[in-house]
């Protein structure tokens, strides 16, 4: 997976006036999820920016309200591509992966973005590309292939998780379908349904017509 570097900064400022005054400065709220879970009472100190929010069971975990530069994150959100994002918060690394991007609904510009924090020893859930290789033998007999699922659920340690899934499709036949159950991958976990429609083969009114006359 490729890396992005983007700057940020702390966010002190809230409320509606704060967020419009914010947005005039091409700027965009974001909130950094995924920290590290602690048991209250905290007794620690926090650092601007970070909230503690609690999850329960006497604990609760911190995230933080970071500002970055609409202008840094186009690369980023307009793209098929995934992204291992280097968080460069006022000289400190954080390293995350982009989870929910909020759009305004009739402007189409962007509102708020939420990042997920991740570490070398937790692994992350990631949406990947799915890329169809190969020839499939049922579209040498006339079928027609479709893409049913443009994207994945891979679940893996951030560090190997990849730009894109891989799906060969040589051997899919005419009138078959390739399921995420089929697809297995060293290191990766698949946590879409085993029973999702990855891609097919489907016939043809040319390809019934050439099975009928054989």
């Amino acid at each position: 997976m490729k890396t992005y570097t983007l700057k940020a900064e702390a966010r002190t400022d809230f409320g509606k006036k704060a967020a419009k005054a914010i947005r005039v400065e091409n700027k965009i709220p974001v909130v950094l999820n995924g920290g590290e879970v602690f048991a209250l009472p905290f007794t620690g100190t926090l650092k601007p920016g970070e909230k503690l929010v609690e999850i329960g069971n006497g604990k609760a975990l911190i995230t933080t309200d970071l500002l970055v530069n609409a202008d840094d994150v186009r690369k980023l959100v307009y793209t098929p591509d995934v992204f291992a994002i280097e968080l460069d918060v006022n000289g400190e690394k954080r390293n995350a992966v982009l989870r929910e991007i909020q759009f305004h609904p009739v402007k189409d510009t962007i509102l708020h973005i939420d990042f997920l924090e991740v570490f070398n020893n937790k692994p992350v859930v990631v949406e990947v590309p799915v890329k169809l290789e190969g020839h499939a033998e049922g579209v040498k007999a006339g079928g027609k292939l479709t893409l049913s699922m443009k994207k994945l659920k891979v679940k893996a340690i951030y560090t190997e998780i990849p730009e894109r899934v891989v799906v060969n499709i040589d051997n899919l036949g005419l009138g078959k379908t390739l399921q995420v159950g089929d697809l297995h991958y060293e290191g990766l976990e698949l946590v879409n349904a085993k029973n999702a429609v990855v891609c097919a083969v489907q016939l043809t009114r040319a390809a019934r017509g050439a099975a009928a006359k054989a």
